[in-house]
């Protein structure tokens, strides 16, 4: 059976990173999460002092981006990969609204798209690869065989975060993450450099009024129908 390259592109919290690990399991390939790279980026950039309320000192962070070293290790509790900064497991500290706040304005920067666009490349040279993001069907794969855009309302996806974030103990209010999400989706599409946007020949998949099953049986039947089709 051919493997093939499926890139899955969309909004915050539309569940790109859940459904993405789920058919990536089914077919034995490899999951990228590049949203959590982008935020343990901005994570470093905050630890680093190189951030002031919402605003991100941008020359500083791009002069320290040499000593940034991103990499992804397999968690033998969880199955899950999960991302490491400098050597540090960070995967929850990356998953906080603070670090939500700011990876938008990180995540526009064209030095620190360059960097990780590179090592993403890198990372599906051999195909077999599902990955998120924001511009994988656009700019980093392509010619990706499957791409999927998937959104849902911003009112949903703030709930969903929400619930999130609450049920890993931080204390957020419900208004906060709407406009965080809100202020994110603003960003994401307007950036110079790769913004959000649906790839032509992406399959849109608005999972508003989907469960997550339902999501990944619809994403499933779609990658093997490409692959059958190879």
């Amino acid at each position: 059976m051919p493997d093939i390259t499926i890139a899955i592109d969309g909004f915050s919290s539309t569940g790109k990173s859940t459904v993405a690990r789920q058919l990536a399991s089914a077919l034995s390939y490899v999951y990228v999460d590049t949203g959590a790279m982008y935020r343990a980026v901005t994570l470093y950039a905050i630890r680093s002092g190189f951030t002031s309320g919402e605003n991100v000192d941008h020359k500083a962070l791009v002069d320290h981006l040499n000593s940034l070293d991103l990499e992804f290790r397999h968690n033998s509790d969880t199955g899950r990969s999960d991302m490491y900064l400098n050597g540090e497991n960070v995967e929850k500290e990356i998953r906080t609204l603070e670090v939500s706040s700011l990876v938008s304005q990180v995540s526009v920067l064209p030095e620190v798209r360059t960097k990780l666009v590179a090592l993403q490349r890198k990372m599906g040279e051999n195909k077999a690869l599902v990955m998120d993001g924001r511009d994988i069907g656009t700019v980093v794969f392509p010619d990706a065989e499957l791409k999927i855009f998937m959104t849902a309302s911003p009112d949903i996806r703030a709930a969903r975060r929400y619930k999130e974030l609450l049920d890993r103990g931080e204390d957020v209010k419900y208004e906060d993450v709407l406009e965080n999400v809100r202020k994110r989706d603003h960003i994401d599409a307007n950036r110079a450099v790769s913004p959000l946007k649906k790839a032509d020949d992406a399959v849109v998949v608005d999972n508003s009024d989907m469960g997550r099953e339902e999501q990944f049986e619809r994403l499933l039947f779609l990658a093997k129908q490409i692959i059958g089709q190879k």
